[in-house]
């Protein structure tokens, strides 16, 4: 069989299928929320779309009379050229482009997601050359109900069109009452990201919106496990498979070993990674695990969302752990007898191509099975778990597989992990941080000069003790973000209200102190500006974005209102130490001025920085009495000394 009709028998007539391109009005079954008959539509739309290639993407509305609010469907084609998939790179990663996708990165390490290049590029084009924001904008406006979906390579433009919506029109700045939330669903999917793809979504809260519906053994879904130098030579006669209209042909004997070659070399990628995350959920001690990366590549793309197993002959299977799915994308598929490469793989193929039909299929088994509470599995096959569980572990061929359901059960124990770790986070904070805290705070109030200055000068017992709190609730705040830096407390933990407002609490409190002591032990004279990349804290960096972010804004300035000491002592040392003029550092002068200015309007600096004597008064008191006469903080100043002489 050649190439040709080996991709044209895997296609097939849709409408020999069996699949009702109308779908019924009044199925009520739904999954995740969806009903099951728009997953048909949706499915249906996808691959009428992979089929028409000559246009961006295909919409269609349905009013009314077909479900019960106004629907837009936007499916997008896939693409069977290879450099849409891989651009000239081991895994094809870049960063993602901030400015389209700002929220997908990791606030704390201030580390951007990486995404597919060559995906991330012909979302670009298509937004830049097609009407799609005049079409997204018009229904956004409008109120009506987005839904994007595609198949192969077009599912990854309908998940980068959903977060591209999702930041667009939903983000704290742009939500409107009246805009409806996106849904995304896509059918044999690429993955189109690295692990941050699914922290940022699930923090963001947009994970629901995204399904992903896979086969068992579709390949598609497990590609970029391999690296592109390992399955280049072959890649462009594998994407020819899923072409309606390709014309590729050759013989039998080199179809069979093209596929089986494919399929071998992404199938022992995929076990690397898996076992090799896996591992460092369970905390393997093995030496190996940390020098692994230095002599593998490995692939950084993982799954997000909520995914759903499905096979014609058993009842779908919903996941919505991403580490879960990431075990079960190699379980799943793995071949045990070398002597089936060439039938599975041509099954791995065939799936990819026949979503419609066993969809259809898997659809009219009554039961669906939710693969939630994965920590309380037993990992013995003795019956003890829920049946709905077991169903799925048997479906997939698990029920026996001790070492399947042990990596399964860790990958579940680790979600739950998380919420421990925040519980205790939590009562460690509450049972000290707080009151360290308003030891800090009570020493604020009682002073006689500024906070700032009273701590700089560093005189009395009450200072040191303050000191010793301020190390203690470093020792708090270090131990958080160490913890974020290895994902170990909930994806949501950084958007938590409760945890901006602590973080800002201290860091307002707190920092003005860490400048203080850099500046009273001449740690500038080494270590240069308190606020030179690697001399400021960087959990009070962590902190300011955590802020920033939140409230979908971007500071300014190098500077906050908790370290503006920093730069007010740099330019006194510049005009002092190093015999520079007012002129050198008049912008400097009259931009911290103004911030100065806007953060007393917003309360967020106290009276007390405005003490006579205090570091920030005899600053101002020594520019010059031209500058003076028109400086933003003039009235602040006079008005304070005012207040302090009677």
């Amino acid at each position: 069989m050649s190439l040709f009709n080996f991709r044209n028998c895997c296609y097939g007539d849709s409408k020999a299928s069996g699949v009702d391109k109308d779908l019924p009005q009044s199925h009520e079954d739904s999954l995740l929320g969806l009903r099951v008959d728009l997953i048909k539509k949706a499915c249906a739309l996808a691959f009428k779309a992979h089929k028409s290639p000559k246009k961006y993407y295909l919409l269609e509305k349905k009013n009314r009379s077909w479900l019960e609010a106004d629907l837009i469907i936007i499916s997008f084609h896939g693409s069977w050229a290879s450099s849409d998939w891989f651009v000239d790179k081991s895994y094809g990663v870049t960063k993602i482009n901030q400015q389209l996708f700002p929220s997908l990165k990791s606030i704390g390490n201030d580390e951007a997601a990486l995404v597919n290049e060559a995906f991330q590029l012909r979302f670009e084009s298509i937004l830049s050359n097609s009407s799609l924001k005049h079409e997204v904008k018009e229904a956004m406006t409008k109120g009506k109900q987005l839904m994007f979906t595609g198949h192969s390579s077009g599912a990854a433009m309908a998940i980068l069109a959903t977060l591209w919506v999702l930041e667009e029109y939903l983000t704290n700045n742009n939500k409107n009452k009246n805009h409806k939330l996106p849904q995304c669903i896509t059918f044999g999917s690429p993955l189109i990201g690295n692990h941050i793809f699914s922290h940022a979504t699930r923090r963001e809260n947009w994970s629901h919106h995204f399904t992903h519906f896979i086969t068992t053994l579709d390949i598609m879904p497990r590609i970029l496990f391999a690296p592109f130098h390992s399955i280049q030579p072959i890649f462009s006669s594998i994407l020819q498979l899923f072409n309606p209209k390709s014309k590729s042909s050759g013989t039998d004997s080199e179809t069979d070993r093209v596929i089986s070659e494919f399929y071998s070399t992404v199938m022992r990628n995929t076990a690397t990674v898996t076992s090799y995350v896996i591992s460092n959920l369970m905390d393997d001690t093995n030496l190996l695990l940390e020098t692994l990366p230095n002599l593998v590549d490995l692939s950084p793309y993982r799954p997000f969302g909520n995914f759903i197993f499905c096979a014609a002959d058993r009842p779908p299977v919903v996941v919505r752990n991403s580490d879960v799915v990431l075990q079960l994308l190699f379980y799943t598929a793995r071949i045990n007898d070398m002597s089936e490469v060439s039938d599975v793989s041509k099954k791995s193929i065939m799936q990819h191509l026949r979503y419609e039909v066993e969809l259809q299929q898997s659809f009219e088994i009554s039961n669906v099975v939710y693969l939630d509470q994965l920590e309380e599995l037993s990992l013995a096959a003795d019956g003890s778990n829920r049946l709905t569980v077991s169903t799925a572990l048997d479906s997939f061929g698990l029920f026996q597989d001790t070492i399947a359901r042990l990596r399964l059960r860790a990958a579940g124990e680790w979600q739950k992990q998380k919420y421990k770790n925040e519980e205790k986070v939590n009562r460690e904070f509450n049972e000290k941080a707080a009151a360290t805290m308003k030891h800090l705070k009570d020493y604020k109030e009682t002073c006689e000069i500024s906070y700032y200055d009273a701590f700089k000068v560093h005189k009395d017992e009450r200072d040191f003790k303050a000191n010793v709190k301020r190390l203690e609730l470093a020792g708090v705040w270090d131990h958080i973000m160490e913890m974020l830096k290895k994902y170990e407390l909930p994806d949501e933990f950084e958007s938590k209200a409760e945890w901006i407002e602590r973080g800002t609490m201290y860091r307002t409190l707190v920092e003005p102190l860490d400048v203080a002591n850099y500046y009273r032990h001449f740690k500038d004279k080494d270590g240069g500006p308190y606020m030179d990349k690697g001399s400021r804290p960087k959990r009070y960096r962590y902190l300011q974005r955590w802020l920033e972010h939140a409230g979908r804004m971007k500071s300014e300035d190098d500077y906050s209102e908790s370290c503006f000491w920093a730069e007010l002592e740099e330019i006194w040392k510049e005009i002092n130490d190093n015999n520079g003029s007012f002129e050198d550092v008049k912008e400097r002068v009259l931009k911290l001025e103004t911030r100065i200015k806007e953060w007393f309007e917003k309360g967020k600096l106290d009276k007390d920085v405005l003490f006579e004597g205090s570091t920030l008064v005899n600053w101002w008191k020594a520019l010059p009495p031209n500058h003076k006469k028109e400086s933003p903080i003039r009235s602040l100043v006079e008005m304070s000394q005012g207040i302090n002489m009677q």
